[in-house]
């Protein structure tokens, strides 16, 4: 697994010894039932979090498609786009936070990558920005292992 972190951003990418298309499908799945975008364990956390500060927390479930359509909802995230041709899938995070969270997830060239971005909004933003570092990496690492996990491979060193 690759790791790769910038201030804004923090990213994985590991190879994939199964069909891209196998993995899209456990990518983009919008099927019912237990999903790596809605119960892997960062995001369960963050969703409780959100309640706290009166967020709305993980409101809704998996939409019950085969694959997820650009405009669902699903957990907390709404997606922005779900291009199936170039196995693209952007999620954006509908929680209290002073800034927009993004993940993107990518399946090309038998590769996984996903990258977690947070655009800080404000003074309190970029003091958010700075202090959710390690938090950051923390999900990045968890939900990509969970995403892995669910594609039927373990993480191997690429």
């Amino acid at each position: 697994m690759r790791r790769h972190r910038t201030l804004t951003t923090t990213s994985r990418d590991s190879a994939l010894p199964v069909d891209p298309d196998r993995a899209w499908a456990v990518v983009a799945s919008g099927r019912p039932g237990p999903r790596w975008y809605v119960d892997a364990a960062p995001f369960v956390v963050r969703g409780g979090i959100d309640r706290l500060v009166g967020g709305a927390g993980r409101r809704w479930p998996p939409p019950g498609t085969p694959l997820l359509a650009t405009g669902d909802r699903a957990g907390f995230w709404r997606v922005t786009e779900a291009d199936h041709e170039r196995r693209r899938l952007v999620l954006v995070a509908d929680v209290r936070a002073p800034g927009t969270v993004t993940l993107t997830t990518e399946v090309t060239d038998g590769r996984l990558r996903q990258t977690v971005a947070l655009e800080p909004h404000g003074l309190l933003g970029a003091v958010y920005l700075v202090a959710d570092l390690g938090a950051r990496e923390t999900v990045s690492e968890l939900a990509h292992r969970r995403l892995l996990r669910e594609i039927g491979q373990t993480p191997t060193q690429a």
